[in-house]
């Protein structure tokens, strides 16, 4: 009786449609209110770091570029996020949006995890900033 059942299950099986979608070859359109990844606007951004403070998972710096001209820039880490939108909805000037558009964030080393978004001259700026440190610490013995 089981051998049967099973037999029956098998012919089924060979005249059926795989259940399962080739994913990268076979696309589907993404839900409109898929949490991605964070884009930033650093035109709206006043720098008042709501954002930062109520991120639970850290995953957000705002780093002041100059304050006199008022130019900020995001350090985003999306290792670290978990996507939970909590930095939009705190955001007062509506500079941070989640996008349903890029959500595949997988990668083979840790580089691409460390985003970091504002304008060119700011972005640069920063990344000035950042090296700094690391070639004025004292060597170790």
């Amino acid at each position: 009786m089981r051998a049967g059942r099973l037999l029956r299950e098998m012919l089924r099986a060979l005249f059926r449609r795989p259940a399962t979608r080739q994913y990268p070859s076979e696309r589907r359109p993404a839900p409109t209110r898929l949490r991605g990844a964070l884009q930033f606007d650093p035109t709206r951004c006043t720098g008042c770091c709501l954002c930062e403070k109520d991120c639970p998972a850290q995953a957000i710096e705002v780093v002041m570029v100059d304050r006199a001209t008022r130019r900020f820039a995001l350090r985003y880490h999306v290792d670290r996020c978990t996507f939970c939108a909590q930095c939009v909805q705190t955001c007062r000037f509506g500079c941070l949006q989640m996008s349903n558009e890029q959500w595949e964030l997988a990668a083979t080393h840790k580089e691409p995890f460390e985003i970091l978004y504002g304008d060119e001259a700011d972005v640069r700026a920063l990344l000035a900033k950042l090296a700094r440190p690391d070639a004025e610490k004292p060597a170790t013995t």
